[in-house]
């Protein structure tokens, strides 16, 4: 789809390198401009509670599996309306910000903004433009703290950041092309899942005969390959790739890269392609898979064989 997309004729700078260029004829202003601080708090507590992460935005906590216990009490707890935008102030730096399409409760840690002027900015539209990578890298600059896990975005630093404002129709077109973009990347998704499951059958109906073959001898993992050790000499400024293991045999992933001031207190081995990698702590779950040559000199704090 983005190959039928053309070029503006001439482009304006946003002021921040993260963010970039954007169309000439587009406004743009920073934040504060076009949204206000508002800390409204509820004396009830009963409003709906609302939950905002990097990958869907603000909704209802009841459509989430959350882990992070509740508070006993939402009395304090922020308000916000339809069409606010809510920063999850100690996870913006995962652009975890969204425009609400509710009206209810949010932590009272959060920042909410509202809107100067109603219908400016398209909710969905301000919506996805939060969440892109730009803003994100935006974000991180912008918050406060020494490591990603301490990071805060506080409204200060949050309401100096620009926003394009392209015409109405402009931003209408916007929201098309993405909600159509979407509903292909969903069909999509959907049908590489139905192929993932044809073919898993396909792969346990191979195991099931290769194991009922007289010839096929049963060994303990010992007799077939050799526990290795490669421990890194750790370089604080080095960058190391971890990898962590899916369960249920679906092999293995990478994580982001990161200094080795920041890898934790694990001990961390390299991997080779070919090593078989299981996890001490969930094989029982499947957490187990051979290194492929995309995970040559990623790194892990796992339990690392080498077949014989």
């Amino acid at each position: 789809m983005s190959d039928d997309l053309k070029p503006y004729p001439s482009y304006q700078s946003s002021g921040t390198a993260n963010i970039g260029a954007f169309p000439s004829h587009w406004r743009v202003q920073r934040a504060k401009v076009l949204l206000r601080e508002v800390d409204q708090r509820s004396e009830t507590g009963d409003e709906e509670l609302l939950s905002v992460s990097h990958k869907t935005g603000v909704t209802p906590r009841r459509e989430k599996t959350v882990s992070m216990f509740l508070a006993k009490s939402n009395v304090g707890h922020k308000l916000c309306r339809p069409g606010d935008v809510v920063v999850n102030t100690m996870w913006a730096w995962m652009a975890a910000v969204g425009v609400s399409k509710n009206s209810g409760l949010v932590s009272p840690s959060y920042g909410v903004y509202r809107p100067h002027t109603v219908g400016l900015l398209r909710d969905q539209y301000l919506d996805e433009l939060l969440r892109t990578p730009n803003y994100r890298d935006e974000f991180v600059v912008r918050s406060t703290g020494i490591t990603s896990s301490r990071l805060r975005l506080y409204p200060d630093e949050f309401l100096k950041i620009p926003l394009p404002v392209p015409p109405p129709d402009e931003q209408a077109a916007i929201v098309r092309y993405l909600n159509n973009a979407d509903r292909r990347i969903r069909h999509y998704i959907r049908a590489k899942q139905k192929l993932i499951t044809l073919l898993a059958e396909r792969r346990g109906a191979i195991i099931h005969n290769a194991v009922g073959l007289s010839s096929t001898r049963s060994l303990r993992i010992g007799s077939a390959a050799d526990r290795v050790n490669r421990p890194i000499n750790r370089q604080d400024d080095q960058i190391y790739t971890p990898i962590g293991l899916y369960n249920r045999g679906r092999g293995i992933f990478q994580k982001t890269a990161t200094k080795g001031s920041e890898l934790g207190d694990s001990t961390f081995f390299w991997v080779r392609e070919g090593d078989l990698v299981l996890s001490g702590q969930f094989a029982w779950e499947g957490a187990i898979a051979l290194a492929g040559q995309k995970d040559n000199d990623c790194v892990a704090s796992l339990a690392i064989s080498r077949g014989r």
